[in-house]
C-alpha cells in the first residue's frame, strides 16, 4: 500500500525532447514561459540584474519580459557586444603583428650570429672568393677603427698624465717657494739672535767704563 502511494507521488520525469501534441506542446509552452518569466523577475529583484527575455511561440506570437525598459537593455546589449568586436579585433591584429615581429627579429639574431661567427673565424668552410674578400673587407674597416679609437684613447692618456704632470710642476713651485720663505724668515730670526748677544757680550766685557764714570762724578762733587 505505502509503495503505490509513494508511486502515485513521486513526480514523473519527463524527458526533454519535441512534444508532438500540438495541445500538449501549447500547454506546456505557456506553462514554462511564465515560469521562465517568474524566475527572471526572482533574479532581477534579488540581485538587481538588469533583464530582458524575448520568446517567439510555434505560431510567432511575441512575449517579452524586461525588468527596466526592453529598449534600453536591447540598446546596452548592442553596444557591448560592439566594443567587444573592437577590442577583440585589434588582440587579433596585435598578436599577429607581434608574431611577424618576433620572427623577423629571430631571424635577424639568427644571420647576426653567423655573421659575428664568421668575423670570429668561425664557419668559413663554404665560402667561396667573393664572400671571403668582403669578409676581409670588414675585418679591415673593424681593425682600422680599433686602431683610431685605440690612438684617441693614448691621446686622452696622454692629455690626462700631462694635466697632472702640470699640477704636480706648480704643487712643488708652491713648495719651494714656501720653503725659501722659511728659510728667510730662520735666516733674520738667526741674525738678530747673534747681533743680541754680541751687544750682552761687549756691555759685560768693559766694567772701567762704568767706574771711571763713578770716580770722575765723586771729583766733581
Amino acid at each position: 500500500m505505502c509503495d503505490q502511494l509513494s508511486g502515485k507521488m513521486t513526480r514523473k520525469k519527463i524527458q526533454i525532447k519535441k512534444i508532438d501534441n500540438t495541445t500538449a506542446r501549447q500547454v506546456t509552452f505557456s506553462k514554462r514561459r511564465r515560469g521562465l518569466f517568474k524566475k527572471a523577475f526572482e533574479l532581477s529583484t534579488l540581485c538587481d540584474a538588469d533583464i530582458a527575455l524575448i520568446v517567439f511561440s510555434a505560431t510567432g506570437k511575441l512575449f517579452e519580459y524586461a525588468s527596466s525598459s526592453m529598449q534600453q537593455v536591447i540598446e546596452r546589449h548592442n553596444l557591448h557586444s560592439d566594443n567587444l568586436g573592437k577590442m577583440d579585433q585589434p588582440s587579433l591584429e596585435l598578436q599577429l603583428e607581434n608574431s611577424t615581429s618576433y620572427t623577423m627579429l629571430s631571424k635577424e639574431i639568427e644571420e647576426k650570429t653567423r655573421e659575428l661567427r664568421k668575423i670570429k673565424g668561425e664557419e668559413l668552410h663554404g665560402m667561396d672568393i667573393e664572400e671571403l674578400w668582403k669578409l676581409e673587407k670588414v675585418l679591415e674597416v673593424g681593425l682600422s677603427r680599433v686602431l683610431e679609437t685605440k690612438g684617441e684613447r693614448f691621446l686622452e692618456e696622454i692629455t690626462v698624465l700631462q694635466r697632472k704632470g702640470a699640477q704636480l710642476m706648480a704643487e712643488n713651485q708652491r713648495l719651494k717657494q714656501m720653503e725659501n720663505m722659511f728659510s728667510t724668515q730662520t735666516h733674520v730670526l738667526e741674525q738678530g739672535r747673534s747681533s743680541e748677544s754680541i751687544s750682552n757680550i761687549c756691555n759685560s766685557a768693559d766694567p772701567s767704563q762704568d767706574n771711571d764714570s763713578s770716580d770722575t762724578s765723586l771729583k766733581l762733587g
